[in-house]
């Protein structure tokens, strides 16, 4: 089910598909503030967890940081760079059984299951390359 389709959830949804470099909820307000600052944080951060709670929306649970936001809500995988917190989605099909094998080794049910790669992304690399 999903939610009403409001004025303000258009502006987040646009927004968000604006952004399209996994923000966080912070960076997603700051970008909406700016251009409708009556919509507040609140607002924002709520939106935001019922887009994902609907599947409307991807939310990438980052370890030791921020979760950021998908505007793609298929599954695929996403890597983050472990200098500048930068975030991309992995294309590599999504691993096929996994939930069943993980539900058959714990006997937990199951419900999703996340993957994050760690790295250093291209930029950081180069960077790092001109510095030496």
């Amino acid at each position: 089910m999903t939610g009403r389709n409001t004025v303000q959830r258009t502006i987040i949804e646009d927004e968000l598909r604006r952004l399209a470099n996994h923000p966080t909820a912070d960076e997603v307000y700051e970008a909406v503030h700016a251009a409708h600052p009556s919509i507040g944080r609140a607002t924002v951060y709520r939106t935001l967890g019922r887009l994902s709670d609907e599947g409307a929306i991807g939310r990438v649970r980052i370890n030791n940081g921020a979760d950021r936001f998908d505007h793609q809500a298929f599954a695929h995988y996403h890597v983050r760079c472990t200098i500048c917190g930068r975030v991309d989605d992995v294309m590599i099909p999504v691993l096929d059984g996994v939930d069943e094998a993980a539900a058959r080794a714990s006997g937990y049910q199951i419900t999703s299951h996340s993957l994050q790669f760690d790295g250093v992304c291209p930029m950081c690399r180069e960077r790092a390359a001109t510095t030496a």
